[in-house]
């Protein structure tokens, strides 16, 4: 018999999110059919209307066997190909309407793309991979560095001193030890620019919730196994990670344990 609980309540609020996406969805292309197959309604006003409830049963039927492939992947940790797709239909098409609702029901956002970063997390952890250290790309945000810190490194990393004052001297420790490349980034742009300069095959990024999930639907289609930063000092400021979290990350890429 199979065990619910195997999905984790973080899980299952960005699942739960995505179903009442579905259900809204429909809602509308309900609406919207109505007042198509009204009698008050000119011919033109029909056609587009018709139209756009066509666009919306396409995306909604995409979504719905995405939405079943996020959940049998889930349950079963195991990779579904012929979903992919539709998969990343789900994920990033309905994710800004998952944002929605969870404003309506007073849902912190950080709670449901954390949600969203753990599911991700799980859908790239169900797929196998046997990657060389030079195809993993490692990206850290450069508010992991000490703030008084002298030494610029988001040009490059090599500049630190490795004084051992924040979390960037583990990072390059990582690096030296497996041959992975490791960058820090200033925003989007910037790592958007590594992963055009690296070409990896797989991505581990180091970020807030906000930074990881725009990050890791800018990737895709690359893998990228999202690890949250913490936070002691407040958001952009000296924040640390758990390095073993992140190696973790790295050898799951290279399925080495």
């Amino acid at each position: 018999m199979l065990n619910v609980e195997i999905l984790p309540v973080r899980k299952r609020l960005f699942i739960g999110l995505l179903g009442f996406s579905l259900v809204g969805v429909g809602l509308l292309l309900s609406g919207i059919w109505y007042l198509a197959t009204s009698d008050t309604r000119t011919l033109i006003d029909q056609i587009l209307l018709l139209a756009l409830a066509g666009l919306l049963v396409g995306a909604l039927v995409v979504a719905c066997f995405g939405t079943g492939g996020i959940i049998l992947t889930l349950l079963y940790a195991k990779d579904i190909t012929v979903l992919h797709g539709p998969m990343r239909v789900a994920l990033n098409l309905f994710f800004p309407i998952a944002l929605a609702l969870g404003g309506v029901f007073h849902i912190d956002q950080n709670r449901i793309k954390s949600s969203f970063i753990e599911v991700n997390n799980q859908l790239v952890r169900s797929k196998e991979f046997n990657l060389l250290p030079t195809q993993i790309l490692v990206l850290a945000p450069h508010c992991l560095q000490w703030s008084e810190c002298p030494h610029k490194i988001t040009v490059d990393i090599d500049n630190c001193r490795r004084c051992g004052r924040c979390s960037v001297n583990k990072l390059l420790a990582l690096r030296d030890q497996y041959g992975i490349h490791v960058n820090m980034a200033t925003g989007g742009t910037l790592a958007r620019k590594f992963v055009r300069e690296y070409r990896p095959r797989a991505i581990v990024a180091i970020a807030c919730e906000r930074d990881l999930t725009s990050g890791i639907q800018d990737s895709n289609p690359i893998p990228v196994l999202g690890v949250t930063n913490e936070r002691p000092f407040g958001p952009c400021f000296n924040t640390e990670i758990r390095i073993e979290k992140v190696e973790e990350a790295v050898l799951f890429f290279m399925q080495r344990s």
